[in-house]
């Protein structure tokens, strides 16, 4: 074996060590976070060390008691975003993922979510948060969407996609758009009138803000999740009543003029949404 690369496991073994002794632990959670892309099998190493997920767990219910009333520190702030950022190291890999998910540590982190101080402190705990969230709906798995809609994951990402930062709303209607790109996602919001609305309205608010900003990251997310509605036969027909009109017409034709992709995607929700457009799926709701 390289000595070099035994050298730098003999390291990264230590930090994992460091992280049982609470007065090594937040070096340690520095050091690994830092190393989280470069070593492979960190998750698994994380996952199956005795000790080291409770460790990590230990972090971010200690942070609970400086969320309300708000006295989350920078420091305190960058600490647990540390363990966070090692969760989702655990969240991303394919042999911790469904261990990870069967825990139920997501729900850990929605306290985080469900702050709205909108310090940079709260507004890091809550990108890093949902950072964890998005790694688990990447790779488009029934059995984490399954798990997702259980939970009250939705409302809390509407929230953040109406009042987060900017980078915290692009994350937020991500994991919404991977939850309507699955077919159970998308039947469980257009089940009843009260989720398609909640969705559709935050979506709505979200197109009258770009309508100022112009932001062409977000915009792409807004449409692909309205098209994704547009695949559900009442839900198209509500559109068809509600779709703003900003999407209607011209108002981003200068913001996506070099984004083919989204222009297709709104050529094609406007297609759906036309009156001769008739449902082949069977998809019902509402």
């Amino acid at each position: 074996m390289d000595s070099s690369i035994s050298e730098e496991n003999r390291r990264v073994l230590g930090w994992i060590a460091d992280l049982m002794n609470g007065s090594s632990r937040e070096a340690a959670l520095l050091e690994l976070s830092k190393k989280r892309e470069q070593v492979p099998e960190l998750a698994l190493i994380l996952w199956h060390s005795f000790g080291v997920m409770t460790s990590l767990l230990q972090e971010i219910i200690s942070v609970y008691p400086l969320l309300n009333p708000s006295q989350l520190t920078a420091a305190a702030s960058n600490r647990v975003c540390n363990a966070l950022a090692l969760l989702q190291c655990v969240a991303s890999h394919n042999e911790t993922r469904g261990l990870f998910l069967n825990a139920h540590i997501p729900l850990f982190l929605y306290p985080f979510l469900n702050t709205t101080s909108k310090s940079r402190p709260f507004e890091y705990l809550r990108l890093t948060s949902l950072g964890v969230i998005g790694a688990l709906v990447k790779n488009d798995s029934s059995e984490v969407i399954n798990f997702l809609l259980t939970t009250e994951i939705i409302p809390l990402c509407l929230r953040i996609m109406e009042t987060g930062s900017e980078l915290s709303k692009t994350v937020a209607i991500f994991i919404v758009q991977k939850i309507l790109l699955d077919d159970l996602g998308l039947a469980y919001i257009c089940h009843t009138y009260e989720r398609f609305y909640a969705v559709g309205t935050v979506l709505s608010n979200m197109v009258n803000q770009l309508v100022e900003q112009q932001t062409v990251r977000l915009l792409k997310h807004v449409v692909r999740c309205f098209l994704r509605l547009s695949d559900n036969a009442r839900a198209r027909e509500a559109l068809r009543q509600c779709l703003p009109e900003p999407l209607r017409d011209a108002t981003f034709s200068s913001v996506l003029r070099d984004d083919a992709a989204t222009k297709r995607c709104l050529a094609q929700l406007l297609i759906n949404l036309s009156d001769n457009v008739v449902d082949a799926s069977g998809n019902q709701g509402l």
